[in-house]
């Protein structure tokens, strides 16, 4: 766990919490020890303050979202849903307002855990879609997927973060190899994808283009 927080006294406070409720804990004040943390100490949830002594704490959401999908739970004092709603576009996982007490920042926490990866062995379903990381096997309403490396692996991502919005810069961050790292292969990708899943981007069924911010997928309403 790692918290970025430039309040000695919030700091010390989560860190005894975190620390109390059995994680491992970092504490930064400043945005670069923060950003350099995150991006080798590989943390399972950062939580981020932003009004910080050296870089604004937005400024450091979008440089982590470069490079990790951690979740990020933003703690902040900054009020108003158009905020809320641009840091959360930005890849934010939640959002909490000072003051908040010690089993609401918990439960947050909590919940971005919940909602991260798969636990290993377990079979992923959205909808008709259902994925065996184990077994590299997929269907969708029962008929075999038939899937590349990189689909799968693709699919596979976005299913344990149903619901959730995934930039493309996370997707090439987490996804693809580093040699073939390029937006362009993203699109194309997601369009194979597309076609297998029997959609197209003009009336999605599972995935959702995010104009301006990346993909989503959830199941059908209908």
């Amino acid at each position: 766990m790692l918290v970025i927080e430039d309040d000695a006294d919030v700091r010390e406070a989560l860190g005894r919490l975190l620390n109390a409720t059995g994680h491992l804990v970092r504490l930064c004040e400043r945005a670069l020890d923060g950003l350099r943390d995150a991006a080798t100490w590989n943390p399972d949830v950062v939580v981020l303050d932003l009004g910080l002594p050296d870089l604004d704490g937005a400024t450091v959401l979008r440089n982590i979202r470069l490079v990790s999908s951690v979740p990020i739970v933003v703690a902040t004092a900054r009020e108003g849903e158009q905020e809320m709603i641009r840091l959360l576009r930005a890849g934010a996982d939640d959002y909490v307002v000072k003051p908040y007490s010690a089993e609401q920042i918990e439960a947050r926490i909590a919940a971005v855990l919940r909602r991260g990866a798969a636990p290993a062995g377990s079979v992923l379903t959205v909808g008709g879609l259902t994925l065996d990381p184990d077994a590299r096997a997929a269907a969708l309403d029962g008929a075999p997927l038939p899937l590349s490396r990189l689909e799968f692996d693709l699919l596979a991502y976005l299913m344990q973060r149903p619901g959730k919005v995934v930039t493309r810069r996370q997707l090439l961050a987490d996804v693809w190899p580093a040699e073939s790292r390029s937006v362009e292969t993203v699109d194309v990708h997601v369009t194979w994808l597309r076609r297998k899943l029997g959609e197209r981007a003009a009336e999605p069924r599972y995935l959702h283009t995010v104009r301006g911010v990346g993909i989503q997928l959830s199941a059908p309403k209908d």
